[in-house]
C-alpha cells in the first residue's frame, strides 16, 4: 500500500519538476519575462500542496478517516456527522493555498500571472489524470475479483489498492478545484474588461450586486441538490429493477439463473443522460438570464458568488466523500470489529452518502463555475450593448 502511494506521489513530484525545467527552457528561448516562470511555479506548487492536503484528509491511515471510523461505533448518525465535519474542515488550508497563489501570481504578473498560475497547476494534467484514474481502476478490479470468486485474500489486496485509489481520486479532484478557481478568476477579469467593469468596479453595497452575489452563491447548492437527487432517483430505479428480477427470475440467489444485467446498465445510462439536462441548462442559462435582464453588474456579482461557494462546496463534497469511503476501508481492514460489525454497517451507510458527494455533485461544481464564466465572457458584448454600456473597443478586440 505504502509503495503504491509513494510511487504515485513521486510521479507527481517528478512531473512537476519536469514542467518547471521545461517552462524555464521555453522562457529562455522566447525572451518571455522571468516573472512568468514564478507564476508557473506558484501554480505547480499550489497544486502539489493541495494534493498533499487532500491526501491527509482522505487517506485511510490518516487521523480524519480514523476519526470517522471511531465515530461509527455509535451508529450511522455519528458517522455522517463526523464525515460532514471532516469535509468542512478540509476546506480551510486548500483555500489558503489558493489565496496565496492568487496573491503572489497577481503581484508577479497581474491577471495574466493568475492565468499562468492556473496553466502551471494544469501543466501536470497527465500525471494528475493518471493518479485520478487509478482509483476507479482499482475499485473495478475489486469488483471483478469478487464476481469471479477469487477468494478473500484477493479481495483484501484489491481493497487496499482501492483505499489508495479513493485518496488519489480526491487528489485529482483537488487539482481540478484549485485550477477552476484560478481559471475562473482570470475569465472573470476578462469579462469585467469586456463589459467595462474594470473602470467602474463592482460596488458590493450596490443592491443589484448583492442580489447577484446571493443568486451566484445559491447556484452551486442548487446544482448540487439536482445532482444528489438525481443519484437518488437513479438508485431507486435500480433497486426496483433488482427486486423485480428477484421476484420474476427464480434461481438468481441460488446461482442457477443469470440476472438481466443489460437492463440495469440501460437504467443507469438513461438516468445519467436524462438527469444531467437540468443542471447543464442551469449553468448555461443562469448567466444569460441575469446578464440580459439585470445587467452586466449583477452578472459580475453572480459570477463572484458562484466562484466562492462553488470552490468551497466542491472541496467539501470531494474530501468528505473520500474520507467516508476510506473510513469504511479502515474498518474492513480489521478495526472496530471489521467486516459485518455494527461500526462497519454504520460506515457503509456513510460511504453510501459519500459516493454522490465525491463522484457526482462535487466534480459537477468545477464545471459549473467555469462554464458560467465562459458563457458570460462570450456573451459580454451583447449584455453591454443591450444595457447601453459603452465599452472601449480595444478591451473586446480579442473577442
Amino acid at each position: 500500500e505504502s509503495k503504491v502511494q509513494s510511487a504515485l506521489t513521486r510521479g507527481l513530484f517528478v512531473a512537476s519538476g519536469i514542467v518547471l525545467i521545461g517552462a524555464a527552457g521555453l522562457i529562455q528561448a522566447t525572451s518571455v519575462p522571468w516573472a512568468v516562470l514564478g507564476c508557473v511555479g506558484l501554480g505547480v506548487v499550489a497544486g502539489v500542496v493541495i494534493g498533499k492536503l487532500t491526501e491527509y484528509y482522505t487517506g485511510k491511515d490518516k487521523p480524519p478517516a480514523r476519526h470517522i471510523a471511531k465515530q461509527s461505533e455509535t451508529g450511522p448518525a455519528t458517522n455522517i456527522i463526523a464525515g460532514l465535519g471532516v469535509g468542512m474542515m478540509s476546506c480551510g488550508y486548500p483555500v489558503l493555498v489558493i489565496c496565496a497563489a492568487i496573491f503572489f501570481s497577481y503581484e508577479l504578473g497581474d491577471v495574466y500571472g493568475v492565468a499562468i498560475a492556473a496553466v502551471g497547476m494544469l501543466s501536470t494534467l497527465g500525471i494528475s489524470l493518471g493518479v485520478d484514474a487509478y482509483g476507479p481502476v482499482a475499485d473495478n478490479a475489486g469488483g471483478i475479483s469478487e464476481m469471479a470468486g477469487l477468494g478473500p485474500e484477493t479481495r483484501e489486496i484489491t481493497d487496499s489498492l482501492d483505499a489508495i485509489g479513493n485518496t488519489t481520486a480526491a487528489i485529482g479532484k483537488g487539482f481540478a478545484i484549485g485550477s477552476a478557481a484560478l481559471t475562473s478568476l482570470a475569465l472573470f477579469s476578462a469579462y469585467s474588461a469586456a463589459v467595462g467593469l474594470q473602470e467602474t468596479g463592482i460596488d458590493i453595497i450596490d443592491p443589484i450586486v448583492v442580489i447577484g452575489l446571493f443568486l451566484g452563491g445559491m447556484l452551486p447548492f442548487f446544482v448540487a441538490s439536482l445532482t444528489m437527487t438525481a443519484v437518488g432517483r437513479a438508485a431507486q430505479g435500480m433497486v426496483d429493477e433488482v427486486r423485480r428480477q428477484f421476484r420474476e427470475i427464480p434461481g438468481i440467489m441460488e446461482g442457477t439463473a443469470k440476472p438481466d444485467s443489460a437492463r440495469c446498465i440501460d437504467i443507469s445510462t438513461q438516468a445519467a443522460l436524462r438527469e444531467m439536462i437540468l443542471p447543464g441548462l442551469t449553468a448555461v442559462l443562469a448567466p444569460v438570464v441575469v446578464g440580459y435582464f439585470m445587467g452586466p453588474t449583477a452578472l459580475g456579482g453572480m459570477l463572484a458568488g458562484a466562484m466562492v461557494t462553488g470552490v468551497l462546496m466542491a472541496l467539501f463534497m470531494a474530501n468528505s466523500g473520500g474520507a467516508w469511503d476510506n473510513a469504511k476501508k479502515y474498518i474492513e481492514a480489521g478495526a472496530y470489529g471489521g467486516k459485518g460489525s455494527e461500526p462497519h454497517m454504520a460506515a457503509v451507510i456513510g460511504d453510501t452518502v459519500g459516493d454522490p458527494f465525491k463522484d457526482t455533485s462535487g466534480p459537477s461544481l468545477n464545471i459549473l463555475i467555469k462554464l458560467m464564466t465562459v458563457v458570460s465572457l462570450v456573451l459580454a458584448p451583447w449584455f453591454a450593448a443591450h444595457h447601453g454600456i459603452e465599452v472601449d473597443a480595444q478591451s473586446t478586440s480579442w473577442l
